[in-house]
């Protein structure tokens, strides 16, 4: 089935954050620090002031007393908070932070009197990178784990390997930036945001600014994409938030693509050094790891800096049967922009280098990367499965999925190719990568990490108005993943009406009832959890309806094709949409007893998960030994995610995380000089992946369902890219690896892969 928002948006009927337009609407732009690091001395606004068309020029001496920084909280030991205010107000801690505030007529005015603040800085030296934060001891977050007796494991184990590696900082460059238009009318603060999580920034705003949740409201429209970058609460809301009270008339911001590049959430950046320890046959016995993630200057909110090193401490035993783990987990403060969550959070990493570790395995003992493989997985008779790290997994089949995944890529060929290939002198490498994603995370996984301002439950109202169409509203807004199609699948299937007659309202937090927002691979969890049993909850109601009408015991009563008839008569019938007119407009009689009038139900719901979902990817390139770049020939995956609703819509996610799976593999990086200016600052230099850097697709599915989740449904949305950076990886080690060239860090560089033409 196709998706039923697109029509829409390809017309160009969406409706945007910067398509919202208000009356006596002013714009914003930021003053932002030429330094990573400065005092910050004085800032001198009057010409600015005074500049056409300038209503206000704000610094953080106008905030003082008005607006709380953001400060997430994590319980446990370990945890050093830190608190990001809406400006900088005594000095800088990354380049890019905004010092002022700048509201004109327009975006170009404000721009233009940017220029005019004058700012006095007193730079300081920058902590750049780990070793020097390290150095410092700016440990931010630290946390260790330890599973069985490591030490006696590796004593005995013939089989050891040791590597360190490292993956660079990236973005997640959704083709929307983030955005924030707010109006205050003296009562309630309405602000528009292209968000991820409507419920907690409406939460966030109002404790930021002293006001009572009730005058705050919270409206997504249409968002171009998030992948998590959308899921933080940034220090611009609070202050554009706060313009709107001071100056009494609505204000908008529209980040610009060098600062997102420049100051929003970044994303990755990490070094993990690992152990292993293993036996003659292959099989992994034990692993170490030490996870130190570069964190940036301050705690992200409400994820904290904790998100990137634990997932992938806790992730790396991925789906093998490693009896024995220890790890130590570790974020340290640099002065960059903070490290938020971008899809496939820490699990990127920990599969990565799990990946590797197998490969290398292999290598060590002259065994197929597959084969290894096999001899390590979780057979799926042990599901529910603990893994080393304390994971429970609840579902999978990845023997199963292995062997549907070389079988689709036609495996052995793909050896013969290979062999002829190398023979004639190309550097051709099949790769291979299994993965294991945590999804569907409700609050006890919060609370267990130790994460309070996280709720972790979800909510949706359904309602069928009194002509029978429905109207649903959710707390989890769509950044293009479908939801609207997904959800009219549900309800048309449980009451029985066209899925034209079925519609999604924006998110908005005046009409929608509380939650936590679309992140996580959530989507899909949540909609079972929540849509599917309002609409059941109200099917009741009309089913009960009906069964008064037509003189019928309610379980003989079928909903199906606009019409409600009893099981076996299908000639003793009522419209669907005269049931609901009744409920809202009851008979002479009244309605049958117990049965008020309406048909709408709200439902909440706190996922028992993480539920996990999994997959095999098999990548086949080849590089040029003249230039060291790398194309992509062929990419092969086989997903499980249990049921799949909506086939399209999973491919889809398929095709679009593995796109950015293979730019972060292979081309997209962040990179700050010594004193930590950006030097890719544009996409000219910030290297996105084209259409001609990404193969077509041969997907496969196994269902697996999970018997915790409602349906057996299990989320999907992040696992393209967390299998394709260790697929790739794999796959041009395979190519170099008779010219010594080692694949440790990400992105793989073409200057590191030159070196084999000298090689011969």
């Amino acid at each position: 089935m196709k998706r039923l928002e697109d029509p829409r948006l390809l017309r160009g009927r969406g409706r945007y954050l910067d398509d919202v337009v208000l009356p006596r609407l002013l714009a914003v732009a930021f003053v932002r620090s030429p330094h990573a690091h400065a005092g910050l001395a004085a800032i001198e606004a009057s010409a600015a002031r005074a500049m056409p068309g300038v209503a206000a020029v704000i610094t953080a001496a106008e905030l003082r007393g008005l607006v709380r920084p953001l400060a997430p909280r994590l319980a446990g030991p370990g945890f050093t908070p830190s608190a990001w205010p809406a400006l900088a107000e005594r000095a800088v801690q990354f380049c890019g932070e905004a010092v002022a505030a700048v509201v004109a007529d327009s975006p170009y005015a404000a721009a233009d009197a940017c220029e005019g603040v004058r700012v006095e800085y007193e730079p300081r030296p920058a902590v750049t990178d780990i070793d020097g934060a390290l150095a410092a001891e700016r440990v931010v977050f630290r946390r260790a784990y330890r599973h069985g007796d490591v030490d006696a494991v590796f004593a005995a184990a013939p089989i050891q390997l040791r590597e360190r590696f490292t993956h660079g900082r990236c973005v997640a460059a959704p083709l929307e930036p983030r955005g924030v238009l707010a109006d205050w009318d003296g009562e309630t603060l309405t602000v528009w945001s292209s968000t991820q999580i409507p419920s907690a920034l409406r939460s966030t705003l109002a404790a930021s600014l002293g006001l009572q949740e009730t005058h705050v409201r919270v409206i997504t429209p249409d968002v171009g994409g998030g992948f998590g970058l959308k899921t933080h609460v940034f220090p611009e809301e609070l202050a554009v938030a706060a313009l709107a009270r001071l100056v009494g008339r609505p204000v908008k911001w529209i980040e610009t693509r060098r600062e997102q590049l420049l100051a929003g959430a970044h994303a990755r950046e990490q070094r993990m050094d690992v152990e292993v320890a293993a036996d003659p046959s292959g099989l992994v016995r034990g692993l170490r790891a030490r996870v130190v993630a570069d964190a940036g200057a301050y705690h992200i909110y409400p994820l904290t800096a904790a998100l990137e090193p634990l997932g992938s401490a806790a992730i790396l035993p991925g789906p093998y049967r490693a009896e024995v783990y220890e790890y130590e987990a570790v974020a340290v403060r640099t002065n960059k922009p903070p490290l938020g969550a971008y899809r496939g959070v820490g699990m990127t990493m920990g599969a990565f280098v799990m990946e590797r570790v197998l490969d290398l395995l292999a290598e060590r003992l002259a065994l197929d990367p597959a084969e290894v493989r096999r001899r390590n997985f979780i057979p799926r008779e042990a599901y529910p499965f603990v893994s080393a790290s304390g994971l429970t997994y609840d579902s999978g089949d990845f023997p199963k999925a292995l062997e549907q995944a070389l079988a689709l890529a036609d495996y052995d060929a793909l050896r013969r190719e290979q062999a002829q290939a190398r023979a004639a002198g190309r550097l051709l490498g099949i790769g291979v990568a299994c993965y294991t994603e945590y999804t569907g995370m409700g609050s006890d996984v919060f609370r267990r990490r130790g994460m309070h301002d996280v709720r972790g439950v979800e909510s949706a109202t359904v309602t069928m108005e009194p002509d029978g169409g429905v109207r649903c509203a959710t707390s989890f807004p769509s950044q293009g993943q479908g939801h609207a199609t997904t959800i009219a699948q549900v309800i048309a299937d449980r009451l029985g009406v066209a899925l034209e007659r079925v519609r999604l309202a924006p998110a908005d937090t005046a009409v929608a009832p509380a939650g936590s927002g679309t992140f996580g691979s959530r989507g899909a969890v949540s909609i079972g959890g929540t849509v599917a049993v309002a609409a059941d909850q109200v099917r009741a109601r009309l089913q009960v309806l009906a069964g008064h009408l037509l003189e019928a015991g309610v379980e003989d009563v079928v909903l199906e094709g606009e019409r409600a008839y009893v099981r076996g008569l299908p000639d003793r019938a009522v419209a669907i949409a005269e049931l609901a007119r009744l409920a809202y407009s009851p008979p002479r009689g009244g309605l049958p007893a117990a049965l008020g009038p309406g048909l709408s139900a709200t439902v909440y719901f706190d996922p028992p998960g993480p539920t996990f979902s999994g997959a095999v990817h098999v990548a086949v390139v080849e590089v040029d030994p003249a230039t060291g770049r790398v194309r992509v020939a062929r990419y092969v995956v086989v997903e499980d995610c249990g049921p799949v609703v909506n086939p399209t819509i999973v491919e889809g996610q398929v095709h679009g995380a593995v796109a950015q799976g293979l730019g972060e593999a292979l081309q997209e990086t962040l990179a700050y000089d010594e004193d930590g200016q950006l030097l890719t600052g544009t996409l000219m230099d910030y290297a996105l992946p084209k259409a001609d850097d990404v193969p077509a697709f041969e997907i496969g599915h196994l269902e697996t369902p999970s018997p915790i989740m409602p349906g057996g449904v299990k989320g999907m949305g992040e696992g393209g890219t967390i299998g394709a950076p260790a697929a790739v990886a794999n796959a041009v080690a395979d190519a170099v690896r008779a010219h010594g060239v080692r694949i440790t860090a990400l992105p793989i560089r073409p200057e590191t892969l030159r070196a084999v033409s000298s090689q011969g």
